[in-house]
């Protein structure tokens, strides 16, 4: 995938997202947003990849995670994120919520929907949202 369909991924995913939670949908909005993230980390990623360059193996192999943490280091962000929690109370609350998401929320059918709603402000929250800091990467 090119780092131009990630990125019209993320931004599908989080439109998804709001349908999701307007129709009461708590669980998959919270899953959706999720995702949005997971593609906004990877279109940041796809920045590591140079062209005519041979990629490292690891890299690659390790790219090919959900694990939001593990993307955030593998884009080279951790030290951007740092700065910026430490700038911006507002982004490292919308950091706090949105950290910990995983793929095996798939599963989960406890999601409310204040905590849906919660998850998707904090990815969409337009001054320090963590999707908009994302595009300021990618």
């Amino acid at each position: 995938m090119h780092r131009s369909d990630f990125q019209r991924l993320a931004t599908t995913r989080v439109t998804d997202a709001k349908a999701l939670l307007a129709a009461g949908q708590h669980q998959g909005a919270y899953y959706i947003a999720g995702y949005a993230i997971e593609c906004a980390l990877k279109a940041c990623l796809c920045k590591q990849f140079k062209l005519y360059d041979f990629p490292d193996k690891r890299l690659v192999t390790d790219s090919y995670t959900h694990n939001l943490d593990d993307l955030v280091r593998l884009a080279g962000l951790r030290p951007a994120l740092a700065a910026n929690i430490q700038a911006h109370a507002a982004f490292e609350s919308n950091w706090a919520v949105v950290k910990d998401w995983s793929e095996h929320e798939r599963y989960n059918t406890t999601r409310t929907q204040l905590e849906a709603r919660d998850y998707l402000s904090a990815v969409i929250a337009r001054k320090q949202g963590v999707l908009a800091w994302l595009k300021q990467h990618w």
